[in-house]
């Protein structure tokens, strides 16, 4: 990438509709879907703030994946309105594999992209891209998890995205502190290396493409954000939820196995990095196998306390009691079998912990029954039983990730104890 296009000024953007939209430092897309009430009024802002306040050129690129609304007519006008926009139409409706498509296409030397609703206060659009301008970094993220991010959103959404990310932690190793933040950017050189390796085409393709640069060795700089929410977002939380789930085993078990080799684009490796990233794949791996048989056997005695319980008691009450007198039981099973930690030290510690890891589990499983009642009142003991036992699986996976990235983090295992 050559310095001298790295340093060019931005100029003015006029109104010269019949021109192709001139080369750029900076290639910001918008992917869209049916979003025709918001986009004229958010390109018009986020061209503005480029035009009085960018140091550096850049393109917007709407990038339009399967609207059927007016959404491609409003891009369309907007391309024809300003010289520096231009709007892309997609039929395969998809956030990652628009993003994926015009990216692969740019001649820019950075890629960025943020959402349609400008969650993302734009003062952090200079901070994010300029350590990938100067070299400095290869990839940059905005973050509404770190200190210094000030976040408006309701708790709902703001303990998903935090378990979400445990789990990222957790089962993946990864460092980076916040990966569904829609305000993105990564050096093209870089780029053009890792999207090829991507296959989501939806919502985790900033999850898929994030875990890819940090196991290339890639420097992921991290910008603490302003980010109201939208309350009009056309984000499904539990649709988007699962289908992140699902993303994260596929993409586990490729790199766990070997399937997905990732190239070193920065540096190399620090001594002994391949075979401690070996050892690690391997105690994860027996990890998860032994919170497995761990997790079918509460699960089991679980739903017989239900059962039992549910004569005497309405549904509420006799799932929070069994949740209870099995919570405590399977945090000490995970302590010894699951994490090798022996002897009574932080135990009581560990129990608490635990406890508020399973509140998670109570709120998904009490939402389960309040959802299955409302929709079916007279619900038989076995549909409950199968709403519960869904619910409790996706519960499992987040606890899991809670377990390993928060309530036994940094302990000791016993040999290290053994050789001291």
């Amino acid at each position: 990438m050559a310095s001298d296009s790295l340093l060019r000024a931005a100029g003015t953007s006029g109104e010269r509709p019949s021109q192709p939209p001139p080369s750029a430092v900076v290639e910001i897309v918008i992917p869209v879907r049916n979003e025709e009430r918001d986009l004229g009024p958010s390109v018009r802002r986020l061209h503005a703030y480029l035009r009085d306040r960018f140091p550096f050129t850049a393109r917007i690129t709407i990038a339009d994946n399967g609207s059927n609304d007016g959404t491609w007519a409003v891009a369309s006008a907007l391309e024809a309105e300003f010289s520096s926009v231009r709007a892309v139409r997609i039929e395969q409706p998809g956030r990652g594999g628009a993003l994926r498509s015009v990216w692969l296409a740019s001649d820019a030397d950075i890629y960025a992209y943020m959402d349609v609703d400008l969650s993302t206060d734009l003062n952090a659009l200079l901070p994010l891209l300029a350590p990938l301008v100067s070299g400095h970094s290869d990839v940059a993220i905005g973050t509404r998890l770190a200190r210094g991010a000030r976040v408006v959103r309701g708790p709902r959404r703001e303990i998903i995205s935090r378990c979400y990310n445990l789990l990222l932690h957790a089962t993946l190793g990864t460092r980076f502190s916040d990966a569904q933040c829609g305000f993105k950017a990564i050096r093209a050189d870089q780029a053009r290396a890792l999207l090829p390796l991507t296959s989501d085409i939806g919502w985790f393709f900033d999850t898929e493409l994030l875990v890819l640069a940090e196991r290339a060795g890639l420097r992921i700089h991290e910008v603490p954000v302003d980010w109201v929410d939208d309350p009009d977002s056309r984000v499904r939380v539990l649709r988007t939820a699962l289908a992140d789930l699902r993303g994260i085993i596929r993409l586990g078990t490729a790199l766990a196995r070997g399937t997905l080799a990732v190239p070193v684009l920065r540096g190399s490796s620090p001594p002994g990095a391949t075979a401690a990233g070996t050892g690690s794949r391997v105690l994860l791996i027996s990890q998860i196998l032994r919170f497995a048989v761990i997790g079918v056997a509460s699960t089991a005695a679980y739903i017989l306390l239900y059962l039992l319980l549910r004569d005497v008691l309405p549904a509420q009450p006799a799932n929070a009691v069994s949740l209870l007198i099995t919570a405590v039981a399977n945090t000490a099973a995970n302590r010894r079998f699951t994490f090798g930690i022996r002897g009574r030290a932080h135990a009581a510690r560990h129990q608490v912990l635990g406890l508020i890891a399973f509140g998670i589990t109570l709120a998904l499983t009490s939402g389960a029954l309040d959802v299955l009642h409302a929709v079916v009142p007279h619900a038989s003991r076995a549909t409950e039983v199968a709403a519960l036992v869904l619910a409790n699986l996706i519960a499992t996976i987040v606890r899991f990730g809670l377990y390993r990235g928060w309530v036994f983090r940094g302990q000791p295992r016993p040999r290290e104890r053994n050789s001291q």
